[in-house]
């Protein structure tokens, strides 16, 4: 039976060992959501989602009891979706990021260069396609992506990662599309389930930036919500700040949250096709999905 929602973000860290220009800094306390609470948060959401996401904010790889928290899922029956940069993995970790639970694994490789424009990058690529071959060999049902998400135009004409394109492209034996038109399609199959995945940058939502409209329509609390290291639920993986908390895991339990006035608010408003919340209305994504639908 479908369950209610695809994907749940639980933000295990908030913490990243990288700070990437696209990717602003995190405001809040820097937090690690101990075992205790990420073990009530899976158990209350995995009955109502697909899958668990180890991120919102930070890099789920800086994360001391990693280990652990796979296991939690897997005793709930829990899928994992994780996104890393990858500069964290070594060998002694593909065994762990092979555990069965992994349903998907991407790998932010548009991170390296925006951090290391200067720094050769065959040792952090050689870790990644090491762990890939084995993934595609080991667990070939496991989806792993590639994203290059920092192209400087829809068509991917320009972009820092070219040599990084050229590197993957000579490894996997794969020949990529000279333009990649992201409004169209922004995966590309390497091999089996491995992708190239494209995407221009966006601008972070934020109650200091100008509203943008008050009409549009939303994926939060439909498809997806998040909980971040503290345990405050919010509406979407895009709400970094917790600009709109709707409750905390750690004391009321999350359909009590989810089917509060504040999120049923929401939900209405964007059935209705109207913003009801600041940072929606201040959402660079909204636009997306408002060229998606035309």
């Amino acid at each position: 039976m479908k369950k209610r929602f695809h994907k749940v973000h639980i933000e295990i860290s908030n913490i990243c060992n990288l700070q990437c220009s696209f990717c602003p800094a995190v405001i809040r306390d820097n937090k690690m959501m101990d075992i205790d609470l990420f073990r009530q948060t899976v158990e209350q959401v995995a009955p109502i989602a697909e899958l668990v996401c180890f991120h919102l904010m930070g890099d789920p790889l800086v994360h001391p009891e990693l280990e652990q928290m796979i296991e939690i899922c897997d005793q709930h029956n829990a899928n994992i979706f994780l996104v890393t940069n990858g500069v964290l993995l070594r060998p002694e970790k593909y065994d762990l990021m092979l555990h069965r639970r992994f349903h998907q694994i991407n790998f932010s490789l548009h991170s390296f260069f925006d951090n290391f424009p200067n720094k050769d990058p065959s040792n952090y690529l050689e870790r990644i396609f090491g762990f890939t071959e084995r993934a595609l060999i080991e667990r070939p049902e496991l989806y792993l992506n590639f994203r290059l998400w920092n192209l400087n135009d829809p068509l991917g004409s320009q972009t820092p990662n070219t040599h990084m394109l050229e590197r993957i492209c000579q490894r996997f034996d794969f020949q990529a599309p000279s333009e990649i038109d992201v409004r169209k399609r922004k995966s590309i199959n390497i091999k089996g389930r491995l992708y190239l995945h494209f995407d221009t940058e966006f601008v972070w939502p934020s109650l200091d930036l100008p509203v943008l409209g008050t009409s549009g329509t939303c994926y939060g609390l439909s498809s997806h919500f998040g909980v971040l290291a503290d345990g405050t639920v919010v509406p979407c993986c895009l709400d970094k700040e917790a600009a709109i908390p709707l409750g905390n895991i750690a004391n009321t339990p999350i359909l009590e949250i989810l089917g509060s006035r504040r999120a049923q608010d929401i939900i209405k408003g964007f059935k209705q096709r109207q913003l009801v919340e600041n940072l929606c209305r201040r959402c660079q994504y909204i636009e997306r999905f408002e060229n998606a639908a035309n």
